[in-house]
């Protein structure tokens, strides 16, 4: 009888190994960052409650309603051409509370995610932690594998996956951590990391089989945490997330103190040279008048940056060969490429005062050349982000609340 015992598990383990997956099927998808991510405070820096924000909230967050079309703003999503949205949600109010108080928030995400069903667009609903109210900031998910705060956090996304199954589970994924500020990715932090994910895997898995999980690697959610993790809790419901913005120093190009200039880094770099960066910004501070001794000042300020940036080839092979490194942990552990997750990508638009970003063109080869890689692998990707006024955005960021039809053209949006 033990024997029977044990074969009948070892053929219902072999069984579930080798499901197919349940049925998420996504390709080209957007951030959704300004909607459920900041919730109103009272004054004394308490959520407000129920938490997040309206519709309407989202949408005025920047901007008069006026600027945005009569369309419904989540069916306008689908209609740019998008099939899946990566909801952010701040944890926050959810570690807030418990019982029907924390019933009463998921109650909110999910007519959020059900908004977006409806507008027949699959949803991944990414838990996403901010510093809105600091002490349930990024340091809960890094606390350790074994310390009290990763046990609660655990409890509430196992509750907030519960919350969702209402819904139709073909279209939604759960992705429990967003950049997990954990360095460097390599014992101990690896191994530490590494029981993070197992054991909230395994959570997750005992309220649901169906449900998609979005995996995610330590330091900060890039390619060198998504190699460094061993997809030992591996099932055919799970995709594997690295967020692409390689090299930083171009695809946020920002200076170190606000209202200074630093930006024009060209892409790919092996055209151009450091001495003729810094021209380019020399030239755009004397036009608007900047005085010279206060541009040797700006410039010393960014100087290190663009030098970094020129001391080595970025270019198409550079960003092949990197997104390769994912594509080549996924081979070793015979894991389809597309169960691979680009999940965040994009490179701030230069201003229009040129203080900040990349040109247009650079940014829009930058973009083009991620996404036509990943496409050539079968790897689902998601743009950061819909709609803000920071110069990484879809919805261009003042005037009428259109798309910016470059970055719909690098996405192969638009023709």
């Amino acid at each position: 009888m033990p024997r029977r015992a044990t074969l009948l598990q070892s053929l219902a383990l072999a069984a579930f190994l080798v499901q197919p997956a349940f049925g998420f099927e996504v390709h080209k998808g957007v951030g959704l960052h300004e909607w459920m991510n900041w919730s109103p405070l009272e004054a004394d820096g308490s959520y407000r409650w129920p938490p997040y924000q309206s519709v309407e909230q989202w949408l005025t967050r920047y901007r008069p309603l006026t600027d945005w079309p009569a369309a419904d703003p989540v069916a306008r999503i689908r209609a740019v051409g998008f099939d899946f949205v990566r909801l952010t949600i701040d944890p926050g109010p959810l570690l807030d509370s418990s019982g029907p108080r924390r019933d009463e928030a998921i109650a909110v995400i999910r007519e959020a995610a059900s908004k977006l069903i409806g507008a027949n667009l699959s949803v991944v609903v990414n838990l996403h932690s901010i510093s809105q109210v600091p002490k349930y900031g990024k340091d809960v998910m890094i606390a350790g594998a074994d310390s009290p705060e990763i046990a609660w956090y655990r409890q509430m996304v196992v509750d907030l996956t519960r919350g969702l199954l209402p819904l139709d589970t073909e279209k939604l994924a759960i992705e429990p951590f967003n950049e997990p500020t954990l360095y460097p990715c390599e014992a101990p932090q690896q191994a530490d990391w590494q029981k993070v994910m197992e054991t909230q895997v395994a959570a997750i898995r005992a309220v649901s089989q169906q449900i998609t999980i979005v995996a995610t690697g330590l330091c900060a959610g890039g390619v060198d945490g998504l190699v460094a993790l061993k997809p030992t809790f591996d099932d055919p419901n799970i995709l594997y997330s690295f967020h692409m913005y390689e090299p930083h120093v171009f695809t946020h190009q920002q200076p170190p103190t606000e209202g200074d200039y630093g930006s024009g880094l060209p892409w790919p770099n092996g055209g151009s040279t450091a001495e003729q960066a810094i021209a380019g910004l020399r030239d755009a501070m004397s036009a608007a008048g900047v005085p010279e001794l206060e541009q040797y000042r700006q410039i010393g300020a960014v100087l290190p940056a663009v030098q970094e940036y020129f001391a080595e080839t970025w270019d198409e092979a550079r960003l092949a060969a990197r997104i390769g490194e994912a594509i080549a942990w996924a081979d070793r552990n015979r894991i389809p490429t597309s169960r691979l997750f680009m999940g965040e990508f994009g490179v701030i638009v230069q201003s229009a005062d040129k203080k900040i970003g990349a040109p247009e063109a650079d940014r829009s080869r930058y973009i083009r050349t991620a996404r036509t890689i990943a496409e050539a692998h079968g790897i689902p990707w998601s743009v950061w982000e819909y709609s803000n006024p920071f110069g990484m955005t879809v919805i261009v960021p003042e005037g009428a609340a259109v798309p910016d039809r470059d970055l719909l053209v690098a996405l192969g949006l638009a023709q």
